[in-house]
């Protein structure tokens, strides 16, 4: 039985008052500090200034109807310092996340234990549950009736149509299925160990391509509505990001009603509602959707898809990747094409019914759903929108010589303005949103206007001003409540100023020499963040042939697994890319050394932020320091943050890269990360490395020699 993460509804006579029935009374606010001190106590924590004043920030965003950007550094206990004030005014709570890690943390550790620790002032339980998107369930509809075929045949045994038992993903269909009658859940995070995206897609469905729980024969023990159900019921609901995005700007509630909205790491908001606002014409899409409608829809409608596929394809295959300002003529003939097409296969699968198909409904929600989806994407790429940039891609996963066409929004702050200050208030919160030491660039790039920021701390006294409702402008307060760690005493930040300026070509010998040096003097315990793969790879070859040490690259197994590696082996190093930036956590003395080979500028043909630069441009503004710099200084911050994770750790953050010491717009870079002690002495560094390992652990590993 896998653990049921979110069913922990709290079982209990008290639990009869929850925010769903608006019978919850607001807890008088000088019993905040009460409440704080016994939830801290329950964790096993210890109260901070700054998780103080954020707890009292955040009830005062709620009282008065205002919103709230907090940056806390890591330490400060942040979960806490927002759950606290939520539960005791009493109103439902929707806590949205970018990472799964922290909802596992809220639901299964931080949730439980406050519960717990505020009963006796609150005299009830508040509920609280997880929500996620309907694929990130298992299907039983699919599980024990199989999967809609491709090939016009109905529905077919998945084992079978993949290679049979033997074969790697028959056997975690296989898995899946005995899972099913196993799991409480049915979430795909709950699965140990996990499966392929495409094992997971054989059991799972879409929102458009679910028959719905009245008309599904397993829709009293569907794990996605079970789910939903939990979630109306709770007090606090724990979602991610990307279900945020589709409640608050595609117009398609799938959250609860809610009082209060908080987004924890926020700093990522605009990445993962950007991701879920941008969609993709490809030909394998195109080539799924007709062999979906193949046996519902009529012939026409079917040879007119397949005859716009074929066309499709033979353009994408010489498409040369970049950003396209206006559809050639052409392009737009093929893409005009898959949109009537498309249109005639959904016009066509609404009016054919045969009702000998036992299988019907599914084998048409799943063709209906890849019509509407080619169609939605077409019409999109037409309508030649100036909030929308286009560009083709070309990817291994599209297949040898094929590209796609994608389209994403220009800027998300209009959506987000639109769609999540209105109807609550809202706390956005994470330990890097002040860039540049300033929280303007952030705010607006969340739909939070310059303009209507109220000064830090309230006035006493003072009249509240509307944040939503009526009034269009969403006022909004910026708070810094600081770090419990003395970054000046336990960091260094270091600049390699000697070192020559990275440009396009990836070969810098200087930077490898300098990079074996410090891993040398610290006697291994780094954590390599480059901006690109081939810069990892790079580096990673270079230091195997140098060093005694392991060197660690990301993609040579799992990331979970090489961090885990990471951080049982004090002398082993970690090189990787993106993710690393911001996912590692590894707190003691196995990281005392974070290396960044170079600023994380974007790359310039990159055509989303290429563009979003240029309208900076066109509207006044500075498209380098508003686009390019603020990316590079977001994962920066965030690099920096992965040294000190615990109040005895002590470390340097180097950065291989002289620009942060000699260009105006280091001082930017420098001010976006922790306060720590900054130096560009080569020798002191070394020394100081030296030392850090010296009294860490009494082995050093051995530079190779010729």
């Amino acid at each position: 039985m896998t653990n049921d993460s979110e069913s922990q509804l709290p079982a209990d006579d008290d639990a009869d008052e929850s925010a769903a029935d608006g019978a919850v009374e607001a807890v008088p606010r000088a019993q905040l500090p009460e409440l704080l001190h016994a939830a801290v106590a329950a964790v096993g924590g210890v109260e901070r200034p700054g998780q103080v004043r954020m707890a009292e920030a955040v009830a005062d965003a709620v009282d008065h109807g205002e919103h709230l950007l907090v940056q806390a550094g890591t330490g400060t206990g942040k979960s806490l310092a927002y759950l606290v004030p939520a539960l005791a005014h009493g109103d439902r709570v929707v806590v949205a996340t970018a990472t799964l890690a922290l909802q596992r943390q809220l639901v299964e550790r931080d949730l439980p234990r406050t519960v717990d620790a505020l009963h006796p002032v609150l005299r009830r339980r508040p509920l609280f549950a997880m929500l996620k998107g309907r694929s990130n369930y298992l299907c039983l509809h699919r599980a024990n009736e199989g999967t809609p075929s491709e090939e016009g045949e109905g529905l077919f045994d998945p084992v079978d149509a993949l290679g049979g038992p033997t074969g790697k993903l028959g056997q975690d269909v296989l898995r899946l299925r005995d899972w099913a009658d196993e799991t409480e859940t049915g979430d795909r995070d709950d699965l140990s160990p996990g499966v392929s995206d495409k094992a997971w897609a054989q059991l799972a469905v879409t929102s458009k391509e679910c028959l719905g729980a009245t008309r599904c024969a397993y829709g009293q023990e569907c794990f996605a509505e079970k789910a939903r159900e939990r979630a109306k019921l709770a007090d606090v609901v724990v979602t991610n990001h990307a279900m945020l995005a589709i409640d608050a700007i595609e117009g398609a509630p799938v959250l609860p009603e809610h009082g209060l909205l908080i987004v924890d790491e926020a700093h990522e908001l605009v990445n993962r509602v950007t991701g879920a606002a941008t969609a993709e014409l490809t030909v394998g899409a195109v080539n799924r959707a007709v062999k979906r409608a193949a046996r519902l829809a009529n012939e026409k409608a079917v040879d007119a898809l397949q005859g716009a596929a074929e066309n499709f394809h033979g353009l994408m295959e010489t498409a040369q990747p970049g950003r396209v300002e206006e559809l050639p003529e052409y392009l737009a003939y093929a893409v005009t094409a898959i949109r009537d097409a498309s249109r005639q296969v959904i016009t066509s699968l609404g009016e054919t019914r045969d009702k000998a198909l036992t299988d019907e409904d599914a084998v048409r929600k799943q063709a209906m759903a890849s019509a509407e989806a080619l169609h939605e994407t077409a019409e999109r790429l037409l309508a030649d929108s100036e909030y929308d940039v286009v560009w083709i891609e070309r990817s291994d996963r599209y297949g040898l010589g094929t590209a796609s066409l994608r389209v994403a929004p220009l800027s998300v702050s209009g959506l987000l303005r639109e769609g999540l200050y209105k109807e609550r208030s809202v706390v956005l919160t994470s330990a890097t949103l002040k860039l540049g030491g300033d929280f303007t660039g952030v705010a607006a790039s969340v739909g939070l206007p310059s303009e209507a920021r109220l000064p830090d701390e309230r006035a006493a006294g003072g009249t509240p001003e509307a944040a939503f409702g009526e009034d269009p402008v969403p006022h909004w307060r910026g708070i810094d409540v600081g770090s419990p760690f003395k970054y000046p005493k336990q960091g260094i930040l270091y600049v390699a100023r000697h070192l020559a300026e990275p440009g396009r070509d990836p070969e810098r010998p200087d930077m490898l020499d300098e990079l074996a040096e410090l891993i040398g003097a610290a006697g291994g315990r780094t954590l390599g963040l480059f901006s690109s793969m081939r810069g990892a790879q790079a580096a990673a070859e270079a230091m195997r042939e140098r060093l005694d040490n392991r060197i660690l690259l990301q993609g040579e197994d799992t990331l979970g697994e090489l961090i885990r590696e990471f951080a049982s082996d004090a002398t082993t190093c970690l090189f990787g890319t993106l993710s690393l930036w911001q996912g590692v956590d590894v707190p003691g003395s196995a990281c005392q050394l974070v290396v960044m080979d170079r600023v994380p500028f974007p790359r310039p043909d990159d055509p989303l932020m290429s563009a979003r630069q240029r309208d900076v441009e066109q509207r006044g503004g500075n498209g380098f320091m508003a686009v390019a710099a603020t990316h590079a200084a977001l994962l920066m911050a965030q690099g920096a943050g992965r040294l000190v994770r615990a109040a005895d750790d002590r470390g340097v953050v180097a950065v291989l890269d002289p620009r942060v010491e000699t260009k105006r717009y280091g001082s930017f870079f420098r001010s976006s990360m922790p306060e720590f002690w900054y130096t560009t002495d080569r020798n002191q560094v070394r020394r100081s490395l030296a030392a850090i390992d010296a009294s860490a652990a009494p082995v050093r590993p051995v530079v190779k020699r010729g």
